[in-house]
């Protein structure tokens, strides 16, 4: 049998976690315990990427109409303000629902950036990913679309990077005009993707009377969806407590449909008439809050019509992440 070679026994290089760098899942692990990098410290930055984050943008001015413009919104626009001083030659950054060709960002001509809202994200962590896309904008060139990746594990969220005392004040478009400067003068191509995505955009008009509140027309009927911040159980128990005493409606011909559930929020839904404009609806839903903030300080045990209610709205409610 041929002699084995002595093994030596040479001092493995000490990396801290924040020195090995990602590599391929089946190749050696870097830190040089001799295992896979998916079994090795693969595993923790795998975790990182793919655990889901309930409320992505809890912490941040505005979280109820952040959702909106996520889940529920087809053309609006944000001004965003940062902790810190804009980076040399960015003029400005704009939050918009989506961009041409599902880009994550865009770095304009001049400088500016828009950031996408509505795009696959590569985490659980949509905040995480948003963040990292909105770094990668400062310093993409003018002129230049920026390509979604894997965000860092320990990278920057967006709270850590927006100004938590700026109002967030979302700007409901018609149409997706604001993708180019001069729209009046795009090129015909141009000028045909605008048409394309104006065509499939559902009217909607937030609300001025009560936050995060959007109402949206369709063919056969209109609705009023409503991001609301609450405790979803504690929400779900006022619903009910008003709908069993025939008082969750916004007037003569609507009704309350059931909800979504998104991004931690829970989102009432109502149908109404075809006829009922936004305008229309302000006044009943500012009531509409009032009889809710009375019913949300009730802590008295659900009444047997109450439980029922409650059950029909669970049995309706969606979950859209």
């Amino acid at each position: 049998m041929a002699k084995k070679r002595p093994q030596t026994k040479a001092k493995r290089p000490q990396l801290t976690d924040a020195e090995i760098p990602v590599v391929g899942a089946r190749e050696p692990c870097p830190c040089g315990s001799g295992r896979r990098y998916k079994a090795c410290h693969g595993r923790a930055a795998a975790h990182a990427v793919t655990e889901l984050v309930q409320r992505p943008f809890e912490g941040l001015s505005g979280e109820c109409d952040w959702v909106a413009l996520r889940e529920l919104v087809p053309a609006a626009t944000v001004e965003l303000k940062l902790r810190d001083e804009l980076p040399e030659g960015v003029p400005s950054v704009t939050l918009a629902t989506v961009l041409p060709m599902a880009w994550p960002a865009l770095r304009r001509d001049d400088g500016s950036i828009l950031l996408g809202l509505q795009n696959d994200t590569a985490s659980g962590d949509i905040s995480r990913d948003l963040a990292d896309t909105l770094q990668q904008a400062f310093t993409a060139a003018p002129g230049t679309p920026v390509q979604g990746r894997r965000a860092p594990a320990d990278g920057p969220r967006l709270q850590d990077l927006l100004d938590p005392e700026a109002p967030f004040e979302p700007v409901v478009h018609s149409g997706f005009e604001f993708w180019v400067p001069d729209a009046e003068n795009a090129t015909p191509e141009v000028t045909a993707s605008l048409e394309r995505a104006n065509a499939a955009a559902i009217p909607t008009v937030k609300l001025a009377g009560v936050d995060a509140a959007y109402w949206c027309e369709t063919t056969d009927k209109n609705h009023l969806r409503w991001v609301m911040p609450h405790p979803e159980e504690q929400l779900l128990d006022a619903l009910a407590r008003l709908h069993a005493a025939g008082r969750s409606g916004l007037g003569e011909g609507t009704r309350l449909v059931g909800s979504f559930r998104a991004h931690g929020l829970t989102v009432p839904v109502w149908d109404l008439p075809s006829g009922m404009s936004a305008q229309d609806i302000e006044k009943p839903a500012a009531e509409f809050a009032e009889r809710l903030a009375d019913a949300l300080a009730s802590d008295a045990p659900l009444t047997a019509e109450e439980r029922r209610a409650r059950g029909g709205l669970t049995n309706r409610q969606v979950t859209l992440s």
